[in-house]
């Protein structure tokens, strides 16, 4: 069974709060998935660019992909950057 965590993203965008929420869901979970919603703008070079700044804030070494308006994380190992 594969353990996912849900998160959005509005038009505040990225904040600590998220960050420190991703990094607590991130012991206990292999995947997360950011939805993106319609007040950020949803500009695909803009979710491109949210992807990897999530990527460089998380403790945890992970790969995204982009489906959509939706960020796919997924975790590549136990060990924390």
């Amino acid at each position: 069974m594969i353990l996912e965590g849900k998160f959005q993203i509005g038009k505040n965008g990225i904040t600590q709060g998220i960050i420190n929420s991703m990094n607590l869901n991130l012991k206990t979970h292999n995947r997360l998935r950011v939805s993106i919603l319609k007040s950020t703008g949803r500009d695909k070079n803009k979710i491109k660019t949210m992807a990897e700044d999530l990527i460089n804030k998380l403790n945890y070494n992970c790969n995204y992909r982009i489906i959509g308006f939706t960020i796919i994380l997924r975790k590549q190992s136990k060990k924390q950057k």
